[in-house]
């Protein structure tokens, strides 16, 4: 396998305490790293495949620095490497803690999380605003959004399926903001909201009872409060032999039948051109022969 990053650049860094010694010489090692990417080759190269040359280029650049890192910062500073090429940067530690169900971000310097229902302020932190940006910008990429001046907020999601909102200035008056409501690996099912006694055997009863018979259901509440934790239990009750469409402004329902169409509303570009409303997969999503039509959320218009 060709080597992607041959040249070696030495990195100065300035008398700083430890935590900012090693977050300035990370920005810098990064920035030195992305701008010797040999396009030509990574091209050919799989995603696996470019985080060993990553890492390796990474490790490299550390081993002919020793005088700034111990051996503990330099793997660390490897995997922090990692983390902004290819995830979500400092937010990557919080995304694999599974005590986490919400990690909210305002502005590069405070990020609080949510641990059993209560929140707190974490120790992460972006190096600054643009570092934050960025991070907010890929995320929105991957799912074909964008966020800038002209359209400063965003409604996205992540591979493991957690939503995500961001807004930005000139909206955002202290910074970029993000909030990222997370998933858990296994949705909660109704002998799980039975077992929490967030439901009752009864209300279990009417609620099936009323899905069986093909009533029209709306479920309200506030920020938080279960919707869609209550609307992914109460879909078990659906038959499997049914065809379902889902439409979702950021999909996140986590259906157990096997027969479903999962359709995604769509922003303007930035021509103002390409929007797809929830109104306009709904009128579609009938043309689809459906046995169920599932809105999973309804905004506005």
């Amino acid at each position: 396998m060709p080597r992607v990053y041959p040249t070696h650049v030495p990195v100065e860094v300035p008398t700083l305490e430890p935590e900012d010694r090693l977050r300035r010489f990370k920005a810098e090692l990064h920035r030195q790293l992305i701008s010797s990417l040999d396009l030509s080759v990574l091209g050919s190269l799989t995603e696996d495949e470019l985080r060993v040359e990553v890492r390796r280029a990474a490790e490299d650049q550390c081993r002919r620095s020793p005088e700034l890192l111990s051996l503990g910062e330099r793997e660390r500073l490897v995997a922090e490497i990692l983390d902004e090429t290819f995830g979500l940067g400092p937010l990557e530690s919080l995304m694999h803690d599974p005590e986490v169900t919400d990690i909210l971000v305002n502005g590069a310097e405070t990020v609080y999380v949510e641990r059993n229902g209560r929140l707190e302020q974490s120790d992460v932190k972006f190096n600054n605003d643009q570092h934050l940006l960025q991070i907010i910008q890929r995320i929105a990429g991957r799912v074909g959004r964008r966020v800038d001046e002209t359209s400063p907020m965003v409604d996205a999601r992540l591979i493991d399926g957690s939503r995500v909102n961001a807004i930005i200035p000139p909206l955002a008056l202290n910074g970029p903001t993000m909030s990222i409501r997370r998933f858990g690996i296994h949705p909660l099912r109704i002998t799980d909201l039975l077992a929490r006694k967030s439901i009752t055997p009864e209300m279990v009863q009417f609620l099936s009872a009323c899905i069986k018979g093909r009533i029209n259901l709306i479920i309200s509440g506030g920020t938080g409060s279960g919707k869609t934790t209550l609307l992914n239990a109460l879909s078990s009750f659906i038959p499997t032999n049914e065809r379902i469409a889902t439409i979702e402004d950021a999909a996140e329902l986590q259906l157990q039948q096997p027969h479903v169409v999962r359709l995604e509303t769509r922003p303007a570009n930035v021509e103002g051109s390409g929007l797809v409303t929830t109104r306009d997969l709904t009128r579609n999503a009938l043309r689809m022969r459906p046995e169920r039509i599932i809105v999973g959320e309804c905004r506005g218009n």
